[in-house]
């Protein structure tokens, strides 16, 4: 140590200035960050064997990297070096001893680009807070510094995690004691600001989708005369209701005539089938045949006309924006993704005309549908009906054939 400058006096030095004219917003790059780096130079410097004299240039140069922040933020290391300069030229320091200090000042400025040994050991020095089992204390008093500062930048919190997760992850320690006692808590640290971010995502998501649903609320409340008068609303009630107790009678009635026809058929496979093999019975086959027919074609077309089915059409994402799907039918958005149908009826609710013509092709299909069901109950009727009719008749006919021709005394 040069017998004109002490390491105690500077520190004295460097520890008056910040108490007495550090900004109050400086909450990070303070004494305390700075004696901090000064203890990371000591062991580094130990560990890749110094001289003496580079160990002073280091010490030296720690304890005035960041006292520039007194004077201004931007370009610290700049007023950093100049009162490091001022104050070694009044301990008459070595001009060259001066220089090296303002060289290793300066390459605290990020991004880093180290030269040298002594470099190398400042740049890690400086960023040893990334390896720090506090980092996370650290990094948010940092952020309060930005956020303090006139101008500063403000972050969110998802914004400010995906900063220090960038950071840490490009960043890499150029001495060997620093890749070693700081690098696997670096890595641990990467990994808390990696869960932090995910779940921060996952949270700044759920908001975005709550303020998006919000904000269509909103929107909707403020356009109330686009939304279908109450006697629109209570047209499409009242007639979808009456569809939908159609198509329930509907179901009922088939089910009705099909319970009929089972009954029938058991009958008929139950009495009279076991009567055909004898040949006195023999004018009873036709009959059967036909009263089998018929229960059976009834009971076909009652189970179509209660057949459901499921459209099968996939549609795509511009198909939704082009308004060429009915979203109001279960078919048409089976398939789709929850988030393209929120939108799709979104869209739909705040256009008028939209709704409106989804509302009636919903009503129009509802009505084909129906018109199905009954067109098929109809004809599953007359054929009971007729059938039962005919096959009574040949029963009769048959019997009577058979007494006529003395089969029957």
């Amino acid at each position: 140590m040069s017998k004109n400058l002490s390491l105690e006096e500077i520190e004295s030095y460097v520890f008056d200035l910040f108490k007495t004219q550090l900004p109050p917003g400086i909450v990070y790059h303070n004494y305390e960050h700075t004696a901090r780096v000064v203890d990371a130079l000591k062991a580094i410097g130990t560990y890749e064997n110094v001289s003496e004299e580079e160990m002073e240039l280091l010490m030296v140069a720690g304890w005035f990297h960041d006292l520039g922040f007194i004077r201004a933020v931007k370009d610290h290391e700049v007023h950093s070096a100049e009162l490091a300069e001022n104050y070694l030229k009044s301990k008459n320091y070595a001009k060259e001893k001066i220089e090296r200090v303002k060289s290793l000042i300066g390459v605290t400025k990020m991004p880093q680009n180290p030269q040298n040994q002594l470099e190398e050991i400042m740049c890690d020095a400086d960023l040893s807070h990334i390896g720090r089992p506090d980092f996370m204390e650290l990094s948010l008093m940092l952020r309060m510094e930005w956020e303090n500062i006139e101008g500063g930048e403000k972050f969110t919190d998802l914004e400010w995690l995906e900063e220090n997760e960038k950071f840490i992850g490009s960043h890499r320690f150029f001495t060997n004691y620093g890749f070693e006692n700081y690098g696997p808590q670096k890595n641990k640290n990467w990994l808390k600001l990696q869960k932090a971010l995910k779940k921060e995502q996952v949270k700044s998501e759920q908001q975005k989708q709550k303020l998006k649903v919000k904000k269509a609320d909103l929107k909707r409340k403020e356009n109330k005369d686009k939304i279908p008068e109450r006697g629109i609303q209570t047209m499409y009630r009242v007639t979808l209701r009456n569809h939908l107790k159609l198509s329930d009678i509907a179901d009922t009635k088939a089910n009705i005539l099909l319970s009929v026809s089972s009954i029938i058929l058991s009958i008929i496979l139950t009495v009279l089938f076991p009567k055909l093999d004898k040949a006195t019975n023999s004018y009873l086959v036709y009959p059967t045949i036909l009263f089998v027919v018929v229960t059976v074609t009834t009971m076909i077309y009652c189970v179509l006309s209660t057949r459901p089915k499921v459209t099968k059409t996939k549609f795509t994402d511009e198909d939704v924006k082009n308004r060429k799907v009915n979203l109001l039918f279960f078919g048409n958005f089976y398939k789709m993704k929850l988030e393209d149908f929120q939108n799709g009826m979104l869209d739909m609710m705040d256009d008028r005309d939209y709704l409106y013509k989804s509302l009636m092709k919903d009503l129009y299909y509802l009505g084909v549908v129906l018109e199905k069901k009954y067109r098929l109950l109809r004809i599953a009727y007359n054929i009971f009906m007729l059938g039962i009719i005919i096959s009574v008749l040949s029963f009769i006919i048959s019997f009577r054939i058979m007494q006529t021709s003395g089969g029957i005394n």
